[in-house]
């Protein structure tokens, strides 16, 4: 029986997002489990479609034992602070310490992480796990599709896997494919040979998306590759907000035979270049979005649109107005928006009490420039608590508090509010308020992708929306600084030229 440490530390950074995660975002989780320590991790991660869930299973099932360190995961904002870092790795480390000796090492990251101080959060958390359990004991880490994967990541692990899917519906199936090959390297002992191949260009986050092409195709040239080559293979399109050298798209495997492995990366790598042109998506602005679903959406197959640049799941806060503004000037028949991060309007709906009129001030807390809060009279239709279980593809199993939820009503627009930020990714978020999703003409979600996998099933149509937000769907419209030079910026775009010092 070995002894296995295992832990997680999940941020997906958008250095261009408006608030930062301090130690008490962990702490709280925003839609994720709050921080845990300990013999909690497995208990408190039980039944969840995360990957160390995955991991710990197929770890128990193989009679191993598991000695929890520390996991954490925060909704996706701006750099982790310095204080939130030290504090949740120093405990991992400590933990890992005090557990010496262990025959391998089990991390739960992302591989998007930016810190204060820290260009690259997880390639530095591997490093001090190394340094900690010495250079024969495996380290093997399951890594986010989105991660900017950096070389200090592939030196410092043994092995690295990441997810296959967006929206992630495989997460737990990964972790429990990284526990697997760290028992295959505990048992066979030898180095894996290893290859780490980038691509020369962003593509936003909706044209990753795996349900539809290129992507699609590309995973599933992916899984060919490995059966032939015999190699483990991944591919992360990256997370196209990140503003340091190695942001971007990679592909990288692991195997016993170097020329094997070598091979096989460089085929995908030369297929998603050939796909550059494919990347490209259309991107709707709010008014022509609500027209277009208007026209289209009918009871029982209603038009979704995607707030994608208001994304909790990217680094938006969720609060911005700019598709329901656009909603409510057409008055929309059957259309809803959610999740509307605001806690103070949450909080006035209860207050206010259901089947009652108030005048809200909504969303816009966290200063876009330009926007101020939508204000005018709304009914308050359902209060809740915000406490239910997920049950959608991708987020099953995992049991929400959102704090004070409300649904409110102007004309034929509704609007769900929360006040915990969360991505609106799954039917649960509606039904606990009372709405069903699949009864509406428009649904407007603030979401990028991860919604496709509960809702896309149920849509007649989806519409990516380009309202205003942090999270921008076209990764020129950011302002960057700090990329490698020649980096084009989305596929066929302009290349990224340093800025005069």
């Amino acid at each position: 029986m070995a002894r296995i440490a295992v832990g997680g530390f999940q941020h997906e950074t958008n250095t261009f997002a408006p608030t930062k995660a301090d130690y008490a975002a962990f702490e709280s989780g925003g839609g994720w489990p709050p921080l845990c320590f300990g013999d909690a991790i497995a208990s408190r991660l039980e039944g969840a479609n995360i990957p160390a869930t995955g991991a710990i299973e197929v770890l128990h099932a193989a009679d191993h034992r598991t000695v929890g360190l520390a996991w954490g995961a925060a909704s996706p904002s701006a750099q982790v602070t310095r204080d939130a870092y030290e504090r949740i790795a120093g405990e991992m480390l400590r933990r890992l310490a005090d557990a010496l000796p262990v025959d391998g090492v089990y991390l739960d990251l992302h591989g998007a992480m930016v810190t204060e101080h820290l260009d690259d959060g997880e390639g530095e958390l591997l490093r001090r796990v190394r340094d900690v359990v010495g250079a024969n004991v495996p380290v093997v880490a399951s890594l986010d599709l989105h991660a900017n994967v950096t070389r200090a990541m592939v030196e410092r692990s043994n092995a690295l896997v990441a997810y296959r899917t967006y929206p992630h519906v495989d997460m737990a199936a990964t972790g429990a494919r990284a526990a697997r090959l760290l028992l295959d390297l505990k048992r066979h002992g030898a180095p894996l040979a290893k290859s780490l191949r980038t691509l020369d260009f962003l593509t936003g986050l909706p044209s990753q998306c795996t349900t539809i092409e290129p992507a699609r195709s590309l995973y599933a040239m992916l899984e060919r590759l490995e059966q032939e080559h015999g190699a483990m293979l991944s591919f992360t399109p990256g997370f196209p907000m990140a503003d340091f050298p190695e942001c971007g798209m990679a592909v990288f495997g692991m195997g016993v035979d170097e020329v094997r492995v070598q091979v096989a990366v460089a085929a995908l790598r030369q297929a998603i270049a050939d796909a550059e042109r494919d990347f490209q998506m259309e991107l709707h602005a709010p008014d022509e979005a609500v027209r277009r679903a208007m026209q289209r959406g009918v009871e029982g197959a209603p038009v979704v649109l995607a707030d994608t640049q208001d994304n909790p799941g990217a680094g938006g806060n969720g609060d911005t107005t700019g598709l329901l503004a656009a909603l409510l000037a057409h008055d929309a028949p059957g259309s809803v928006l959610g999740l509307l991060i605001d806690p103070a309007s949450a909080r006035q709906a209860h207050e206010v009490g259901e089947r009652r009129t108030s005048r809200f001030r909504l969303g816009e807390i966290s200063g876009v420039p330009g926007h101020v809060p939508l204000e005018g009279e709304f009914t308050v239709e359902r209060v809740t608590d915000g406490r239910f279980t997920c049950t959608g593809p991708m987020f099953h199993g995992f049991r929400m508090d959102l704090g004070p939820m409300a649904l409110l009503k102007r004309g034929n627009v509704r609007v769900v509010l929360a006040s915990v930020k969360c991505q609106a990714a799954d039917q649960a978020m509606f039904r606990h308020v009372g709405v069903e999703p699949g009864a509406e003409r428009v649904v407007a979600l603030k979401s990028s992708v991860h919604f496709r996998a509960d809702f896309e099933p149920i849509a007649r149509e989806v519409l990516v929306v380009a309202a205003p937000g942090p999270a921008k769907a076209d990764p020129t419209m950011f302002t960057w600084k700090r990329l490698r030079p020649g980096l084009r910026l989305k596929p066929l775009g302009p290349a990224f030229v340093p800025p005069a010092a």
